[in-house]
């Protein structure tokens, strides 16, 4: 199975050279990191990441923290990335085993038997590529990853259109059973508050940040309900933080929250990005 790039050219600059530049350009920005990151050995102590999934002159400069901080804890031998749905097309858990896929700066290998373990690992998980032909939640992270990295590594890929509390814990589970003996990062991709005044956006998305910086995946499901928090990705990101307990994770760190206002310049109404670390 090989999947194209969908949002390649929109979402992201579509050829090889622009988009190193553009990712470069967002570790440059001022709400970026400030420096294009060098990868090192590291700790290996990050188990999962928060990280948005807007177009790159949106979100990127708050993405390119997350991944910085990827480079300097060092280069995982995989990376499972959990997503949001918002295509509605496909399974209500979504995960391919075997393939590739490309962008504009090449190909990554699905890590096949560490996919087959997290499919196996609950009832709830189909394996199903038709969710991913077009979902763009998961693919604009690669490139930052394939920056850092080359091909160098492997990626399981699920998507979630059930986000419910039952369902996250149980691939929270099964991923934490698959991944325990080996050496992967769980990144959950997610925007925060959608299309409010920023004041608003920043309050609301505070307290969603509050209970992932806490642990809290159940509290992050009640209050993103509760405070009508809209969150697209409120299910993979409790998925890792249930598989981030079970593994060890003693803490997280707000590493940076910005809206589309701060960093692509004030408007009516915003969008809430953050990138968070978990780390044993």
């Amino acid at each position: 199975m090989t999947r194209r790039p969908a949002v390649a050219g929109t979402f992201y600059e579509g050829d090889a050279s622009s988009l190193r530049e553009q990712i470069e350009w967002c570790y440059a920005h001022a709400h970026g990191p400030g420096e294009v990151p060098r990868v090192s050995a590291g700790e290996r102590s990050l188990i999962g990441l928060v990280s948005p999934h807007a177009g790159y002159m949106y979100s990127g400069p708050v993405a390119a923290h997350g991944f910085a901080y990827i480079a300097r804890d060092g280069r995982p031998k995989s990376v499972v990335i959990i997503g949001p749905n918002h295509t509605g097309v496909g399974s209500g858990v979504s995960i391919m085993t075997s393939g590739e896929w490309f962008t504009p700066l090449g190909k990554v290998g699905i890590d096949r038997p560490l996919a087959e373990a997290i499919g196996k690992g609950s009832d709830l998980i189909d394996v199903d590529e038709v969710a991913h032909a077009h979902e763009h939640s998961l693919e604009v992270q690669l490139p930052f990853l394939q920056h850092l990295f080359g091909d160098r590594f492997g990626i399981v890929p699920i998507c979630m259109m059930m986000q419910d509390e039952e369902t996250s814990r149980e691939v929270g589970g099964a991923i934490a059973k698959a991944v325990a003996k080996g050496d992967a990062v769980i990144l959950a991709s997610t925007d925060f508050t959608h299309y409010e005044l920023q004041q608003s956006a920043a309050a609301k998305d505070r307290m969603a940040i509050d209970k992932i910086l806490a642990l809290d995946w159940r509290g992050l499901l009640r209050t993103v309900y509760d405070k009508d928090i809209s969150m697209c990705g409120s299910g993979p990101v409790a998925a890792m933080l249930c598989a981030a307990v079970e593994l060890g994770a003693k803490r997280a760190k707000l590493l940076k929250y910005a809206t589309s206002g701060d960093t692509a310049g004030p408007m009516p109404q915003v969008v809430g990005y953050g990138s968070i670390a978990v780390i044993r």
